[in-house]
C-alpha cells in the first residue's frame, strides 16, 4: 500500500471489487519502524457495477433429438458484481445472422436446454454466454460451435454376409455406416440371429 503523509488523516483505497464486504486497518510508522495495526473498522461493501467477467468452457452437445444442450462454467460470486446476477444465452445456426436469445436467473445454473422440433440432429450451432446483474448486461463469452443432439441411426449397415467358420461358430461381416450429419456417430452395431 501507498505510503501517506503523517499528516493526513484521510485515504481513499482504489482498485477493489464491486460489490465485496472489506474492512480496513491502519498501520503507523516512523523512521524506527512500523507499529501494532488499528482495529478493524465495521465491515463495508462496495457499490454494484455491471459484471465483466464472462463464463467460461462454454460447450455442451448430445442430448436428445430435437434439443441443443449448452453448458458453462459459472461465475464464482466475487465476480458476480451484484444483486440479481444471472447468465444470458444466446445461440444462432451457423451460417444464421439472428441470435436467439434466452435468460437463466439462477446464479448456479451452468446449463441451458433449448428444445425444439424443427432442429435438425449433429446441427452446427454458434453459441455464446454472457452475464447479467441489476446494474445491467456485462461481457459475452467468445463463440462456441455446440452441435444439437442426435438422432437415432436411419440407416441399416449394407452387405451383411455370413462365413461358417467352424461348427459352432459363423463371422459375420458388413459394410459400416458412414458418418454424416444425418446418421450422427454409429457407436455400436447389434449382430441378431435366428
Amino acid at each position: 500500500p501507498e505510503v501517506i503523509n503523517g499528516r493526513t488523516h484521510k485515504a481513499t483505497v482504489v482498485d477493489l471489487s464491486p460489490w465485496v464486504e472489506y474492512e480496513f486497518r491502519v498501520v503507523a510508522s516512523n523512521s524506527v519502524g512500523i507499529g501494532e495495526p488499528s482495529s478493524p473498522s465495521a465491515l463495508l461493501r462496495t457499490k454494484a457495477a455491471v459484471p465483466v467477467v464472462a463464463p467460461t468452457n462454454i460447450s455442451g452437445g448430445g442430448g436428445s433429438r430435437s434439443e441443443l444442450v449448452i453448458t458453462w462454467e459459472p461465475v464464482s460470486e466475487e465476480l458476480q458484481n451484484g444483486e440479481g446476477f444471472g447468465y444470458i444465452v444466446m445461440f444462432r445456426p451457423l451460417g444464421s445472422t439472428t441470435w436467439t436469445k434466452a435468460v437463466v436467473a439462477s446464479v448456479e445454473s451452468s446449463k441451458y436446454i433449448y428444445r425444439n422440433e424443427s432442429i435438425t440432429p449433429l446441427s452446427p450451432f454458434e453459441v455464446k454466454v454472457g452475464v447479467y446483474n441489476n446494474e445491467g448486461e456485462g461481457t459475452l463469452s467468445s463463440i462456441s460451435i455446440i452441435y444439437s443432439g442426435e438422432d437415432e441411426p436411419q440407416m441399416a449397415p449394407a452387405g451383411a454376409s455370413a462365413l461358417s467358420v467352424s461348427a459352432a461358430a459363423v463371422e459375420v461381416s458388413w459394410l459400416p455406416i458412414p458418418w454424416n450429419r444425418h446418421t450422427g456417430r454409429v457407436l455400436g452395431y447389434e449382430v441378431r440371429d435366428w
